[in-house]
């Protein structure tokens, strides 16, 4: 079976004249949180790729209305069970005025799994990179598998020989805060380049005269873009209003009408494929932060189903989120293959029966526990966490809120530093595998619960989930999906507690195109 997309033509063609606008048009942007870091492998966090992906490329790209087109790749194939062939554009000039070649593409996809990278999600399956000529390489996968093209578009192409100038073939150990040039440096072969990185302060990009896409239709006209982070709502909302920032991608959801209601800015509205969650560590015999000792009381599914019961989404969604949200059960959104309305149902608020569990768990007065949430990366993030503590305090829990900025708050999850945590989880492969894989099952090799950091473990849907990997069937798969969150949700592995709305605010003269990822593409963006 072999499986074509074709090149778009016009997208060959490099026509200087429509490379750069007739006038200079800046756009300045800001978001709740900064970047992280700048290589491209290191760190899959939304504020980091959203910056990453103006200046980097992927094999494959993604439309306005999500679907696979053409990237670095003008075509792909699956000509036998165990391997993907990519026909690659020819004439793609790096930054550095470098071409692309088959070995660079080689060298990232090698990157992309290296032990420090947090892309392995998107490669799993992937075993080798291989060149077979200069305009072709063909990836190598342990078992047949039909959504290899489905994690590409979130897998950067880097220089090989300016990561090797730099000694950074190595993705860096963002874990660890390492230091290394590809975290304040760029060279990739996207529309737009990287001039200015003051981390926590302001980025600067350029567009990239040279970008061979600026020919297909319907190109935005952004010469610049300055990107900066504001933590606090206040300020990002007056920074709009005033008109010193032409774009927020998280709008205070207690602003909205406020901004809709002012004819200079423009509110774009509509779901996120992101599912905001509580984890729990479910492994340590006793817990980091609590006052309890010698005893884990989340390894107890009594326990995780009383904090489960104890919370209200609706009111967090109508109180906190400004009716922002769509409360869940389940850990992905309809737009995610593997959805199923069995598995959104959500436990019902009770508490009365949480305070039962509790003291049959042997918790009769509740305990005490620290709950880790970061405060600068979703829809009120930290005012979640303080609704959340207040509703597990009327069964006798005692949650301590430590809100941190993400950059702060992700390091200490990944170094299992954590009892009680918050998170938020979208998935860009648009298949349920990439949350199975990543948040549920038991940590091993690769992918293999590289998210997990409650490590909620169950041999059961370890099982299912490996059967998703090589099952070809496409409907047999589906149902293999939903019975393994089915079983999760069983065992209240995570708690979810809603999808997240994502409303974008702008000046009336700007016209973007608004994308369930949550991630604006600079390169379709518009200043009148």
């Amino acid at each position: 079976m072999k499986i074509q997309w074709a090149a778009l033509a016009a997208a060959t063609a490099l026509t200087i004249g429509l490379a750069v606008p007739a006038e200079a048009k800046s756009f300045r942007m800001a978001v709740a949180g900064d970047a992280n870091t700048m290589d491209p492998h290191a760190n899959n966090a939304g504020n980091t790729t959203l910056i990453l992906r103006q200046v980097y490329e992927p094999l494959i790209h993604r439309g306005q209305k999500l679907e696979k087109i053409p990237g670095l790749a003008t075509e792909w194939s699956n000509p036998s069970p165990n391997v993907w062939r990519f026909k690659l554009r020819q004439g793609v000039k790096f930054h550095d005025g470098s071409t692309m070649t088959a070995d660079d593409v080689v060298f990232s996809i090698q990157r992309a799994l290296a032990p420090t990278s947090d892309f392995k999600l998107y490669v799993s399956g992937i075993t080798e990179a291989k060149k077979v000529d200069e305009s072709t390489v063909d990836l190598i996968t342990s078992t047949p598998n039909p959504i290899v093209p489905d994690g590409l578009p979130r897998v950067h192409i880097m220089s090989k020989a300016w990561s090797e100038k730099n000694n950074v073939q190595q993705p860096q150990n963002f874990r660890n805060k390492e230091e290394t040039f590809a975290v304040r440096n760029a060279n990739g072969t996207g529309p737009f380049m990287l001039r200015a990185r003051e981390p926590d302060s302001r980025t600067v990009l350029v567009r990239n005269p040279n970008w061979w896409g600026w020919s297909q239709p319907g190109m935005g006209n952004v010469t610049e873009m300055v990107f900066t982070p504001i933590n606090n709502d206040a300020t990002r909302f007056s920074a709009l209003m005033s008109g010193e920032i032409d774009f927020v991608l998280d709008p205070p959801v207690q602003n909205l009408e406020a901004l809709k209601r002012n004819p200079k800015i423009k509110v774009l509205e509509g779901p996120e494929n992101r599912t905001i969650y509580l984890s729990m560590d479910q492994k340590r015999d006793e817990l980091l932060y609590s006052n309890v000792k010698g005893k884990n009381p989340f390894k107890d599914v009594r326990v995780r189903q009383a904090v489960y019961h104890a919370i209200d989404a609706e009111a967090i969604k109508s109180r906190v989120m400004r009716g922002q949200s769509v409360p869940t059960g389940s850990m992905w959104t309809e737009f995610v293959n593997g959805y199923s309305d069995s598995n959104e149902k959500r436990l019902p608020l009770d508490r009365d029966k949480a305070k039962k569990l509790l003291a049959e768990a042997g918790y009769p007065n509740g305990f005490e526990v620290t709950l880790d949430c970061p405060n600068n990366r979703y829809i009120n993030d930290e005012q979640i966490c303080v609704a959340v503590a207040g509703m597990l305090a009327q069964i006798g829990i005692q949650a301590k809120v430590s809100a941190t900025p993400m950059g702060t708050h992700l390091p200490k999850l990944q170094k299992d530093d954590t009892s009680f945590y918050l998170l938020g989880w979208g998935v860009p492969t648009f298949d349920a595998l990439y949350t199975l894989q990543a948040l549920i099952r038991s940590r091993g090799q690769g992918a293999d619960g590289s998210f997990n950091y409650g490590n909620y473990s169950n041999p059961k849907v370890d099982a299912l989930i490996d059967q998703v990997k090589v099952e070809l069937d496409l409907g047999k798969r589906r149902q293999l999906m939903i019975d393994a969150l089915k079983l999760h949700n069983e065992d209240v592995g995570n708690i979810p507690l809603h999808h997240q709305m994502i409303p974008w605010a702008m000046a009336s003269n700007v016209t973007a195109v608004h994308q369930s990822e949550n991630q604006l593409d600079l390169w379709w963006v518009k200043v009148d």
